[in-house]
């Protein structure tokens, strides 16, 4: 299961991060520029801001397709 999950572009440890993505999403819909998102979410989270910008690309992009 995890290695088909993996093929759709699912990292196991991105459950953590939800929360991250979704701050993101409402801060982007308040009009906030990135980079203050960034460095917001970075302190919050405890991540580096290089984590924030990958974490944000990878799940803001749809996952490929595969047949689970």
């Amino acid at each position: 299961m995890i290695e088909q999950l993996e093929k759709a572009g699912v990292r196991p440890s991105d459950h953590k991060y939800v929360g991250l993505f979704e701050d993101y999403q409402r801060a982007r819909k308040r009009g906030e520029k990135v980079s203050y998102i960034v460095t917001v979410l970075a302190e919050h989270y405890s991540v580096s801001e290089r984590n924030v910008y990958d974490i944000v690309k990878r799940l803001g992009s749809d996952c490929k397709s595969v047949s689970l």
